[in-house]
């Protein structure tokens, strides 16, 4: 049995083969200057065997919500940042680079490249951004913050589903992301037999939203759409809204 819920960000909860694996929560309603538009918090998430970090940015690795779940949470982090969460008293903290495999109940995670700067500002740990991909009865890539890379072809091997930015929380993308047809291009590369569009449509910054729903919270998923089904039309699309469950 797998399953994955979209809930929000980069914020997805995946259910393979009996084991709870929870990416880059995020799960506040209110991150600095950030607002959620859809609530879902901590007891929306339930139990968790191990939580993977793709990168130190602040609106992926998010102590408030890691305390949540509490300080004895396996977590999973590039190494270089475990530092941050040791610091917080957090006591399974697992550092890991590029190529690093982990067991976890009964999934296979590896940690693989991602083009995307990690850093914490300000000078508070430096560690590089990762993906994951978990392997179980089924093979799922999670791709944390990335721009296209071409090695993204051999990720793509068998892979049943992807898990693909497509935007951020602003009206603007700075280097290391995806927009939309970039999304589309690197699913094209994947090639997996399902994809699900993540980290859009759930933060922004106050002030845009006060008058109406900001338009980069609603038109990334149509935009990656259309791109994808010009770039790769045998992939299958599946958009959920943030706390909707895709059933594999």
């Amino acid at each position: 049995m797998a399953s994955v819920t979209y809930i929000g960000h980069s914020t997805v909860l995946v259910a393979l083969d009996g084991t709870r694996l929870l990416t880059d929560p995020l799960l506040r309603r209110r991150v600095a200057h950030l607002r959620r538009r859809a609530t879902f918090g901590r007891d929306d998430v339930g139990n968790v065997d191990a939580v993977l970090v793709s990168h130190a940015h602040y609106d992926h690795l998010d102590v408030p919500s890691l305390l949540a779940l509490g300080r004895s949470t396996r977590v999973v982090v590039p190494r270089g940042i475990g530092k941050v969460l040791r610091n917080r008293g957090f006591t399974d903290v697992t550092e890991v680079t590029v190529g690093d495999e982990l067991q976890i109940g009964g999934v296979r995670v590896a940690a693989t490249f991602a083009d995307h700067d990690g850093a914490r500002a300000p000078l508070l740990a430096r560690g590089d951004a990762l993906g994951f991909v978990l392997t179980g009865t089924r093979r799922i890539y999670f791709a944390g913050d990335t721009d296209i890379f071409d090695e993204m072809r051999k990720l793509g091997e068998g892979l049943d589903l992807a898990l693909i930015p497509i935007w951020g929380w602003g009206p603007s993308l700075g280097s290391g992301h995806l927009d939309p047809e970039g999304a589309a291009r690197a699913v094209a590369l994947l090639q997996p037999r399902i994809v699900v569009p993540i980290h859009w449509g759930t933060f922004h910054p106050i002030h845009l939203g006060l008058r109406a729903v900001p338009t980069f919270l609603q038109h990334p998923p149509t935009r990656f759409v259309e791109a994808a089904r010009r770039e790769a039309p045998d992939v299958e699309i599946r958009v959920l809204q943030p706390g909707e469950t895709l059933e594999l």
